[in-house]
């Protein structure tokens, strides 16, 4: 299983990359491996202020749809557009091509309470 060292993770399976005060959001490997083939992925919330944990979209697999949580509060500034015609870019590359959304971070600092690699990969096992 893929866990990048230079990422934060939440309990809830997504991953966040931070640059400056722009943060880079998608799920997780495990996470995508769980869900199996995604066939969809709805985002309606470019340009909404939300607060940590709030659901930002949702992800659609054969058998399930997930939501998808805030990792930090901010405004999403930025969809993968790609992801409308190939949302298998999720499962093939999590942390490449299958990134979901970009967020302008309110408070910066609700990251320091995210999981390390090391955590998350003992969250998950």
């Amino acid at each position: 299983m893929n866990i990048p060292a230079n990422l934060k993770y939440t309990k809830d399976h997504e991953w966040i990359l931070i640059e400056g005060d722009v943060a880079t959001i998608g799920i997780t490997d495990f996470a995508q491996s769980e869900l199996g083939d995604i066939v969809y992925v709805e985002i309606e919330t470019v340009g909404e202020e939300l607060g940590q944990e709030e659901v930002f979209g949702t992800v659609e697999a054969v058998k399930t749809v997930s939501d998808l949580f805030m990792p930090v509060s901010g405004e999403i500034i930025e969809f993968n557009d790609k992801l409308e015609s190939n949302p298998e870019a999720v499962n093939s590359d999590p942390y490449g091509d299958g990134w979901m959304i970009k967020v302008k971070m309110s408070n910066p600092s609700e990251a320091n309470d995210l999981l390390d690699a090391a955590a998350y990969k003992a969250l998950v096992g």
